[in-house]
């Protein structure tokens, strides 16, 4: 496994901002609403950049403007320096949302060194999508997601997991045809766009508490925050959002916790300009 150390940590995000700024580029020229989310927003709140031990960046799109996003990347993205990726474009990916990775460059996570697909280093593009407001219905809305999301990391968990048992039910899991899962999932992100609802989520991505969505208006109203000296688009009402999110989000987790994650090869790249 490889320890980044803070020299590698600072050239990993430098190679982050470069996407980030891409992203920002294309949503601008394009019309396409987007925000930085998660550990990015919390990042730009409390620390206007980085999460000091953080080595990625997250940003999110309504189902509408993600669709848009990918099929403009086809044309707008800066192919010379980056790539797109979704199951729908890569085959072997396995995950709900896309990714867009720096050219020659390699950040391969800890147990998934068998991925058939390049790995280098890379933002993640999460799409939102509808789920139902009554919450029992969410509820098992939110059982559906679980264990399509369990199928498709059972390629990983089977190796990763540290129970015996439940790697043996990732071993067979992972025997469910690549394709047959992904077409389900195709399907599910077609039914729940079908009716515009209060409450979305990342289909395939554990939410944080049992409310099992995030409140849609969120994402409808954003606003700029600096972030490492970029100006990057994000959830306006972020007291909500973190709040929701995080707790008490102006305290800083214990020590232990304060962890980049396991990287087992890295290879990059020169980053001119910063």
């Amino acid at each position: 496994m490889v320890r980044l150390d803070e020299k590698m940590l600072r050239q990993v995000r430098l190679i982050q901002l470069e996407m980030l700024a891409e992203v920002d580029r294309i949503c601008k020229k394009c019309g396409i609403k987007y925000n930085i989310i998660a550990g990015t927003l919390l990042g730009a709140v409390r620390h206007k950049g980085y999460i000091p031990w953080d080595d990625d960046a997250d940003v999110a799109l309504l189902r509408e403007d993600y669709e848009k996003f990918r099929k403009v990347c086809r044309a707008e993205l800066d192919k010379s320096r980056f790539y797109y990726q979704d199951y729908r474009n890569t085959k072997g990916y396995r995950w709900g949302y896309g990714k867009i990775r720096r050219k020659n460059t390699l950040f391969l996570r800890e147990y998934q060194e068998d991925m058939p697909y390049e790995q280098g280093i890379f933002i993640d593009v999460f799409p939102l999508d509808s789920v139902p407001d009554h919450y029992f219905l969410r509820s098992l809305k939110n059982f559906e997601c679980f264990c399509v999301r369990k199928i498709l990391w059972s390629k990983v968990g089977r190796k990763e997991d540290r129970s015996f048992w439940k790697r043996q039910v990732y071993k067979l899991l992972n025997r469910i045809p690549e394709q047959m899962i992904l077409s389900y999932y195709y399907k599910m992100e077609k039914r729940a766009n079908k009716k515009k609802t209060r409450m979305v989520r990342i289909l395939l991505y554990p939410t944080p508490n049992r409310e099992w969505g995030y409140y849609r208006d969120w994402y409808e109203n954003s606003t700029e925050f600096l972030f490492e000296g970029l100006i990057l688009q994000g959830i306006r009402d972020y007291d909500s959002y973190l709040s929701f999110k995080f707790g008490d989000y102006g305290k800083l987790p214990p020590k232990k916790e304060r962890v980049t994650h396991p990287v087992s090869a890295i290879r990059l790249c020169e980053v001119k300009g910063r």
